[in-house]
């Protein structure tokens, strides 16, 4: 039977959501858990991996078990897990669902900090020494929608079959002296976002201009974008699927 459990994580002490060969990641956690509880060995099926850093308010994974589950299953899980993940529900689905390829889209949070916050040094950027055109940047915003390539954003030398992308949302607000970026997709490249954010971020600091994001993201080449913002900054936020 196939199971999808969803949980959060805080992505500070891990390198990434992935199994590392040396380094310690999420899946491995969630795996040792499951298989120490269920008395076998389990192997989880993520929505997608998270780089080295990234935090995850909302994230699936499905695996398999022939074994029928209680509902406190998920109150034995996060006993077992450290504190920076935790367990919101596990349940059956079909067979044949998958939680990687059934998801709809993706949506993640950027967090910027426009003053020196000691409270939100693991969750913002701080970026309080020069000031940001929140109106520019989401100027730069609607010209992504204009495209779907999107290899300017995505990490050299990885395994993508397609850089093709269909954007549903990008949109920066600004909450007292903190920014978030939201952006949503059906699926988004290797460190994607973050190199989206830091070249929103050259448009706000007036680098660039909006406009500019046009020739960006038709060169075709990494090194047109901006430098990738920090890791830690962002977050992913759900993960749409129909049930």
């Amino acid at each position: 039977m196939r199971y999808f459990i969803e949980f959060s994580y805080n992505g500070k002490n891990y390198f990434g959501y992935q199994i590392q060969p040396k380094d310690i990641s999420v899946q491995e956690e969630l795996e040792r858990a499951l298989s120490t509880i269920l008395r076998q060995e389990i192997k989880t099926t993520g929505a997608g991996r998270t780089d080295t850093g990234v935090h995850a308010k909302k994230m699936f994974a499905h695996f398999e078990t022939d074994q029928i589950l209680s509902d406190q299953l998920s109150h034995k899980l996060n006993s077992f897990l450290p504190a920076d993940i935790s367990v919101k529900r596990i349940f059956k689905v079909k067979d044949d669902f998958h939680a990687r390829f059934d998801a709809t889209f993706r949506t993640y949070e950027y967090y910027i900090s426009l003053e020196k916050n000691p409270f939100t040094q693991d969750s913002a950027w701080q970026h309080w020494r020069k000031p940001l055109d929140i109106n520019k940047m989401n100027e730069a915003c609607k010209i992504l929608f204009e495209y779907e390539d999107f290899t300017s954003f995505a990490k050299l030398h990885t395994d993508n079959k397609t850089n093709l992308c269909k954007m549903y949302k990008a949109e920066w607000e600004q909450n007292g002296t903190e920014l978030k970026f939201t952006v949503s997709a059906n699926r988004f490249l290797r460190n994607m976002v973050r190199a989206i954010v830091g070249t929103m971020v050259e448009v706000g600091s007036g680098k660039i201009q909006p406009e500019d994001i046009r020739k960006v993201i038709e060169n075709k080449n990494r090194n047109s974008a901006g430098t990738s913002a920090p890791a830690h900054a962002l977050f992913l936020v759900d993960v749409g699927y129909e049930f």
